[in-house]
């Protein structure tokens, strides 16, 4: 069996990717809390918050890594204060620079890859989104950086960018049919996301049907970033 390390693997995305790689994996969650994680005979899990805790014993051979915490901070730029810049920083790209340099030793045995998320609003600039936009952009730089820097070692790194998912994060966004309503409608494929249309891809990344894919950010979002009905 492959073994395969999950950050925020216990709700959302993450919950989804957990229960997938399971099937037939080694799936080590680290989260910091079970939340809606099932008892599973392949699944391990440990309390853990990457910006509060000390790495956990990893397993000395990783197949995947994947870091899904994540968040959505929307107002406007003229009340987002600096140290709210810092906060979305720390969650989102350097907690990953923690974990993925914890696991670097486990990944070169396996030749493992990494999976890191970003969001749509990155590549397309959205009001409100400046915090967010601006720590998820890092973590692309990130991704394209790593790729090249440990291509010589196997390793893989990839990013994905989901756009509006139906997840915890997203409750707010999509707390009424209006609201859904709305979000399907500004999505060209007439929909907004579910876990499994995210997890789907990060699985295969994951895999060795994706082993010769690295130093990509991919799209899923019902054709947002890049198509525009008339």
């Amino acid at each position: 069996m492959a073994q395969y390390v999950i950050v925020g693997g216990t709700k959302g995305i993450g919950l989804a990717l957990s229960l997938k790689l399971a099937e037939q994996n080694q799936v080590l969650v680290l989260s910091r809390q079970r939340d809606e994680l099932p008892e599973h005979a392949n699944i391990q899990f440990e309390t853990f918050d990457a910006l509060q805790n000390d790495i956990p014993t990893l397993p000395s051979v990783i197949d995947g890594l994947v870091y899904c915490p994540g968040s959505i901070n929307l107002m406007p730029f003229h009340r987002i204060k600096p140290e709210q810049f810092i906060e979305e920083l720390n969650l989102n790209l350097i907690g990953a620079i923690k974990v993925i340099q914890a696991a670097l030793s486990g990944l070169k045995q396996a030749k493992g890859a990494v999976v890191l998320f970003s969001t749509v609003a990155v590549q397309t600039g959205m009001p409100f989104h400046a915090s967010i936009s601006a720590a998820k952009g890092a973590v692309e730089g990130l991704t394209r950086s790593l790729a090249a820097e440990y291509a010589a070692n196997g390793i893989r790194f990839n990013a994905i960018a989901p756009s509006l998912t139906q997840t915890a994060l997203a409750e707010k966004l999509l707390s009424s049919e209006d609201k859904q309503a709305a979000a399907s409608k500004r999505h060209p494929i007439g929909r907004y996301g579910q876990p499994n249309d995210v997890a789907s891809l990060a699985e295969l990344l994951l895999s060795e049907n994706g082993s010769w894919i690295t130093g990509q950010i991919f799209h899923v979002d019902g054709g947002m970033s890049s198509i525009k009905l008339l």
